[in-house]
């Protein structure tokens, strides 16, 4: 009897091996190394896996374990994560659209919280030089000890979440959520101010936000003031068709108070803001509020705009989305509109049609203080508008 258990065990097949459960990530960036959170969930060969924005939890379409080789797809972001388990690690690739990175993680091991860390928490302003023009940037910090989290703030939007912790002298925070690659490190100086380290090549300098303003230094760009229309008395102009086939311009809006939003599926920031949108839709549609998303694609997006398709349902669009161009046609296609080149870009029309607001970028809840005024600040607009209407008709 003792013969026959011994040879059904050692004839059983081995226990399948899970990857479920929290892993320490990187992946490798023009040679820098970028340190992320992934989370896999599943059973079997079913598997998902899952990036973190802050709180935001991004996981997979799908995805499949078997033999030790892990794939999943991200269709929203038109992306892959091929990988293999060995000796514990799993070491791949993240294949986008345009690059490829690659992947490594192991089961994540909770770190020794360092000592000595200074208190850096707050907002600060960070002198630049960007192509979109800006002067500064607006960097955000929390901090619990040792453990750092916050964001970068641009005319286009925010960095995502970025986490870190204090580590040989520095923060060192990254973000990495299937977009928006990125690491930061922040050396506090003795004059009080950090210097910023942008992905181990760019050298910044931020001052505490208050202490900029009082020695009159450039102050980042005001969203409602980047972008504007030549003449704001006419309206704006712009046809383009929608997965359908359905081509749709700004008289099909004519009578309504309408938010053109500009973006693209390919646009972290775009991701970020659709679920307000979305929002604001359901609120203020039976109100009269119309939202049309103008998006700029690559062009095999309209060989087959699969990853359109899945921005769409990820987020429960309901208004009409339509196929406007590619990347680089975006001011032929809106030549009324000044200094449009962040991603995305809203345009406010009144019942005329024409622009009464513009609001560039999208700040995250990442942003906190932020992100709340900025909410604040366009459902004003929209309430406004959405009034003005209800006055000229009694």
């Amino acid at each position: 009897m003792r013969y026959w258990i011994f040879l059904a065990l050692a004839l059983a097949p081995a226990a399948a091996q899970t990857l479920a459960g929290s892993w320490d990530a990187t992946i490798n960036v023009n040679s820098v190394s970028i340190p992320f959170r992934m989370e896999f969930a599943g059973s079997g060969t079913d598997i998902r896996g899952s990036f973190f924005n802050g709180d935001e939890r991004l996981t997979s379409t799908s995805g499949r374990f078997a033999e030790n080789r892990l794939t999943l797809h991200y269709d929203y972001y038109a992306s892959t994560l091929e990988a293999t388990l060995k000796d514990g690690a799993l070491d791949g690739v993240y294949k986008r659209p345009t690059s490829s990175y690659p992947f490594h993680a192991t089961l994540h091991a909770a770190a020794a919280p360092a000592s000595g860390a200074p208190q850096i928490a707050g907002v600060w302003n960070i002198a630049t030089a960007s192509a979109k023009g800006e002067a500064a940037w607006t960097l955000i910090v929390r901090q619990t000890g040792s453990e750092v989290s916050g964001a970068i703030l641009r005319i286009d939007g925010d960095t995502g979440a970025l986490t870190g912790s204090w580590r040989g002298g520095k923060f060192v925070l990254s973000h990495f959520s299937g977009a928006r690659p990125a690491l930061f490190e922040l050396t506090p100086q003795p004059d009080g101010t950090l210097e910023v380290v942008q992905n181990g090549r760019r050298k910044m300098t931020a001052v505490r936000f208050d202490e900029a303003r009082a020695k009159g230094l450039p102050q980042p760009d005001d969203p409602a003031r980047h972008t504007s229309v030549q003449d704001p008395s006419e309206p704006l102009r712009f046809s383009a068709p929608d997965l359908h086939g359905r081509t749709w311009s700004e008289a099909d809006f004519r009578g309504k108070v309408t938010i053109v939003a500009i973006g693209g599926s390919w646009c972290p920031n775009c991701h970020d803001e659709a679920p307000f949108l979305v929002e604001l839709y359901r609120k203020y549609h039976g109100r009269g509020l119309e939202i049309v998303e103008l998006s700029f694609e690559e062009a095999d997006q309209f060989r087959d705009p699969s990853r359109l398709r899945a921005f769409i349902q990820r987020y429960g669009i309901e208004y009409p989305v339509l196929l406007a161009g590619e990347t680089s046609q975006l001011n032929a296609k809106l030549p009324q509109a000044v200094h449009l080149d962040s991603w995305p870009t809203a345009f406010f029309l009144g019942r005329d049609g024409r622009v009464r607001a513009v609001h560039a970028g999208f700040s995250g809840r990442v942003t906190g203080e932020l992100h709340e005024e900025m909410v604040g600040e366009v459902t004003s607009v929209v309430e406004r508008l959405l009034a003005e209407t209800v006055t000229a008709e009694r």
